[in-house]
C-alpha cells in the first residue's frame, strides 16, 4: 500500500521530507503561488555581490544566451555552487541544456564547518552561522548523470544503486546557470537549500517528495535568505513541478537513469591544477553569508 499524498518522512540525508505528489496525477503546491518566476529569480540571483566568491563570474554569461561557450563531449569542465567546486566531464551540450557524467572518485572542492563536524552533523539552529573552511574531497558512491537545462532555475541528477540500476531523480534547486570557457572552463549555480526527490519505483507514477524545508527556514532565521527570497525558492520547485515533474516530460523521459559512459569517459576526473582552484582552496568564512 502506497503512502497518502501529505505523508512525511526523514530523508536518507537526515532531512524532513514531504510527499507532495505523483508522477502524472497532480502535485501539492508548496507557495503561495504570487510570484512569477522571473521575479523569484531576480530576488535570488545575487551574481553581482562583491563578496560572491569566484571572480570568473563577472565575465560569465547566462547558459541560454546565443554567445555562451559551448563544450564538447567528453571534455572536462568545472559544475560550481557558490565556495564547492566539482569534476565533471560533458556528455551533450545543445540548446536544451548540458548533461554531464561525474564519474565515482572524481574531485572536489567544498565547504565544511570549520571545526571537523560533517555539514549534516551541525544543528539547523546553527548550519548557516557556523564558521567554515574549503576541503577536498572525491564524489563517493556510483558515477552520476546531471542535467542543467539552459536558463532554468534547477538541474536533475540521476541516482543509481550499486549494481547500476535507477535510485531515483533529484532536482536541485538553484540558480539559472552561467558559463565561462578557458583552462577553469564550467558553469555556475547557487543552491538554494530546496530539493525535491523522484522515487525510481513504480514508473510512470513515481512518488515525489519535497526535501529539506526546514533547512530553508532555519536558513530565512540566520540570515542567509529573506523570508521573501525563502518564499522564492518555493516559487522554483512549483515551476519545476508545473514544467516537467509533474508529467514526467524532459529531462526525465529521456532515460538518463540508464545512461552509462564507455570506460575513457568513467575515469574520476581530477580539479584543474589553476590559479582559481588554487584560490578556492585557501578560503573560509566565519559563516555561510562571509566569503
Amino acid at each position: 500500500m502506497r503512502l497518502p499524498i501529505g505523508s512525511t518522512a526523514v530523508s536518507a540525508s537526515g532531512g524532513n521530507a514531504e510527499l507532495i505528489g505523483r508522477i502524472g496525477s497532480g502535485w501539492l503546491p508548496i507557495s503561495a503561488g504570487t510570484m512569477t518566476l522571473d521575479q523569484a529569480i531576480s530576488l535570488l540571483d545575487d551574481s553581482g555581490r562583491d563578496e560572491y566568491v569566484d571572480p570568473l563570474l563577472r565575465s560569465a554569461v547566462p547558459s541560454s544566451d546565443e554567445d555562451a561557450p559551448r563544450f564538447t563531449p567528453g571534455e572536462a569542465i568545472l559544475w560550481r555552487y557558490s565556495r564547492h567546486i566539482e569534476g565533471a566531464r560533458v556528455v551533450r551540450d545543445d540548446a536544451q541544456g548540458l548533461v554531464i557524467w561525474i564519474p565515482s572518485g572524481s574531485a572536489r572542492l567544498e565547504s565544511v564547518p570549520a571545526d571537523g563536524r560533517r555539514p549534516r552533523e551541525v544543528s539547523l539552529d546553527e548550519r548557516f552561522s557556523v564558521p567554515w573552511k574549503m576541503q577536498e574531497s572525491t564524489w563517493t558512491g556510483p558515477g552520476i548523470v546531471r542535467v542543467a537545462p539552459a536558463g532554468r532555475p534547477w538541474s536533475i541528477w540521476f541516482f543509481r544503486r550499486p549494481d547500476g540500476t535507477p535510485d531515483g531523480a533529484y532536482v536541485n534547486v538553484e540558480l539559472p546557470h552561467r558559463r565561462v570557457a578557458g583552462e577553469a572552463g564550467g558553469i555556475f549555480s547557487r543552491d538554494l537549500v530546496l530539493d525535491i526527490w523522484i522515487d525510481a519505483e513504480h514508473p510512470g507514477a513515481q512518488d515525489v517528495w519535497l526535501k529539506d524545508a526546514d533547512e530553508l527556514e532555519a536558513a530565512v532565521a540566520q540570515g542567509r535568505f529573506t523570508a521573501e527570497q525563502a518564499e522564492a525558492v518555493r516559487v522554483l520547485a512549483d515551476h519545476a513541478g508545473a514544467e516537467f515533474i509533474a508529467t514526467g516530460g524532459w529531462p526525465l523521459d529521456e532515460q538518463w537513469d540508464e545512461w552509462m559512459p564507455d570506460a575513457a569517459w568513467d575515469l574520476p576526473v581530477p580539479l584543474p591544477d589553476s590559479s582559481v582552484i588554487d584560490s578556492a582552496r585557501r578560503r573560509s568564512g566565519r559563516s555561510s553569508l562571509e566569503g
